[in-house]
């Protein structure tokens, strides 16, 4: 790339992609972090840009990093300190989904969670300033309840709901917290 050649908002955030993710995996500190963010939100050329990750290895994410869960019954549950992948696809006659993400690692800043549920109910807990959007869920006999913004935020996480659930409900909500508490 050309030094001078101006950057896009892609190229912006492509590389705080790369700067949350190297955060996240314990490269950069939370001062380090922030000066090369701000660095990459302000540059308007390659030569601006391109020092900000210049010192980060470029594979900082698995270009495949899908996972599927297909429980017939029971529930689906995940909590505490697990890694988010890039597309969660969840499976399941009958059962409940609880996601929690709000003490998760999420290395991407934008996730998708697709569902698939005939006769359950979902539960999906958003980490603190995350926004959501649920227009691709299809429901028959159920409702979806978004507590969250649903327009992406610079900087921030974004989840895209999408899926079918045929009698049940979805629920998405920001997280109460560092504790996780439910009401």
């Amino acid at each position: 790339m050309e030094p001078r050649t101006r950057v896009s908002g892609r190229e912006r955030d492509r590389v705080v992609h790369r700067l949350q993710q190297a955060f996240a995996d314990g490269r950069l500190g939370p001062g380090e972090m922030e000066e090369r963010l701000e660095r990459a939100l302000t540059a308007t050329s390659h030569g601006d840009l391109l020092p900000a990750v210049a010192d980060l290895p470029d594979d900082l994410d698995a270009p495949d990093d899908v996972v599927r869960l297909t429980p017939t019954a029971g529930r689906v549950k995940r909590s505490g300190d697990w890694r988010v992948p890039r597309l969660l696809r969840v499976e399941s006659e009958y059962g409940r989904v609880r996601l929690d993400l709000s003490r998760a690692l999420v290395r991407y800043p934008e996730i998708d969670i697709e569902l698939r549920l005939a006769y359950g109910s979902a539960t999906i807990v958003l980490p603190p300033g995350a926004t959501a959007n649920t227009d691709g869920v299809r429901i028959g006999w159920g409702s979806v309840t978004c507590g969250a913004p649903g327009r992406p935020r610079p900087g921030g996480i974004h989840v895209r709901i999408t899926g079918e659930l045929e009698y049940g409900r979805l629920r998405v909500r920001p997280s109460r917290g560092w504790l996780g508490t439910r009401r």
